[in-house]
């Protein structure tokens, strides 16, 4: 397959802006560039699919740049809803350094900032040199301006446009930059800068879109009970992100491998065929985990997280060590205690339970365990000595559900 065609059946393609830039795509040496504003300090798992496909074009011979804006981010870019919040300049400074680094590490890209060439910009000269190019009415026929009509926008977000072509033509006269890659709610945006070029310059650019990833109910893909998993494994750890990743819908795991991974399309063909015949074992699944994970943290953070996820199945605590047990705390509802407790009072007080009559029926019924070992002792004390590592008694109720006690 060529490069075009990879990318299509992987379903990174949703538009592009002429047929002239497939030939482009596949003979390699263009300089292109994708942009991220600094809206946190790290990637979460919905940028990881945006971020993977510059590699990919890299691999064959293209030249990527990331545009991280200090300076758009500084604006914000349109939602469909409502306004942004403003962040301030320390914060912004702050998350344009860590997402700098973090692409740095995981990617090799060159990463620039467009407060670099804003800043030496006044208000006469942009409207002078740049606006001069927009016509209200070619801004108000994007769509993402348009369906903010009806509730308002700010002149502040209604020029996010302008300055999104800015960084294009800037990127296209200092450093050859003749194609942006983005996510296709920014098709507006790219467009944008598409024609402003062709206009200041005269010259032919172009741009293609990726479709946004989502589960089947189209809400996007790395959204945990309404929180992103961040790629900075202090913020996400790689037990939490193999969680979320063997538990992805059956029916969505196998676009999720073409998005996520590397593998080929006969490996990936090969994954779709066991998915279909068996999908109770999850061998696609966690095939999905290990590729992204160890494209992550390394192969050692992904063992990490087996052995974390298979000693909680089984309810092996003891064998985790200190790191594990931290890791796999994190994403458990959790209850500090500043004293002895007897197990019947603290199901109550943490709120495993809702009762105390509730309480004796799981401990009289073998369904509480401590650390896995299982305790029908209604007069059973919870102690801090006994915690593991001093600090952490682990709770299962059932067989699925765990909860953490912290000892101050």
């Amino acid at each position: 397959m060529t490069l075009y065609e990879d990318l299509k059946w992987r379903g990174l393609i949703k538009d592009i802006t002429s047929p002239e830039l497939i030939e482009k795509l596949n003979k390699g040496g263009m300089t292109f560039y994708i942009g991220t504003d600094p809206t946190a300090d790290s990637m979460h798992l919905g940028h990881l699919s945006s971020f993977l496909l510059p590699k990919r074009l890299k691999d064959a011979g293209h030249n990527p740049i990331l545009l991280v804006g200090g300076g758009t981010g500084l604006i914000g870019d349109p939602r469909p809803s409502s306004e942004r919040d403003m962040k301030t300049k320390e914060e912004i400074l702050k998350n344009y350094e860590g997402l700098k680094a973090q692409a740095e590490k995981l990617f090799g890209f060159e990463v620039v900032n467009n407060l670099d060439w804003y800043k030496d910009i006044n208000m006469i000269d942009f409207l002078r040199d740049y606006g001069k190019y927009f016509t209200i009415n070619y801004m108000l026929d994007k769509d993402i301006i348009r369906r903010r009509l009806e509730g308002g926008i700010s002149y502040t977000e209604f020029s996010y446009m302008i300055l999104q072509a800015l960084d294009f033509l800037h990127l296209h006269q200092t450093r050859g930059c003749d194609l942006q890659v983005a996510g296709s709610d920014q098709w507006g945006n790219i467009t944008a800068g598409v024609d402003l070029i062709k206009k200041a310059t005269g010259d032919t650019v172009y741009a293609f879109t990726m479709p946004l990833v989502t589960d089947s109910r189209g809400v996007k893909f790395g959204k945990s009970e309404g929180n992103a998993l961040w790629l900075d494994k202090n913020k996400t750890s790689s037990y939490e992100l193999y969680q979320f990743l063997v538990n992805v819908e059956d029916s969505m795991v196998i676009d999720y491998l073409k998005i996520y991974t590397f593998l080929s399309k006969e490996e990936i063909e090969k994954y779709a065929e066991v998915n279909e015949n068996e999908p109770h074992l999850r061998i696609a699944h966690k095939k999905l985990a290990e590729e992204v994970i160890t494209f992550l943290h390394g192969h050692q953070e992904y063992e990490k997280a087996v052995h974390i996820s298979d000693s909680l199945f089984k309810g092996n605590i003891k064998e985790l060590t200190l790191d594990e047990l931290k890791d796999a705390s994190r994403s458990m509802d959790s209850y500090e205690l500043s004293k002895d407790l007897d197990l019947v009072n603290l199901l109550v007080e943490s709120g495993i339970v809702s009762s105390k009559r509730e309480s004796r029926e799981f401990i009289s019924n073998n369904s509480i365990s401590i650390n896995g070992d299982k305790v029908n002792d209604l007069d059973f004390i919870v102690k801090k000595e006994d915690a593991l590592f001093k600090e952490y008694t682990i709770i299962r109720k059932g067989k699925k559900k765990y909860y953490v006690i912290r000892h101050k």
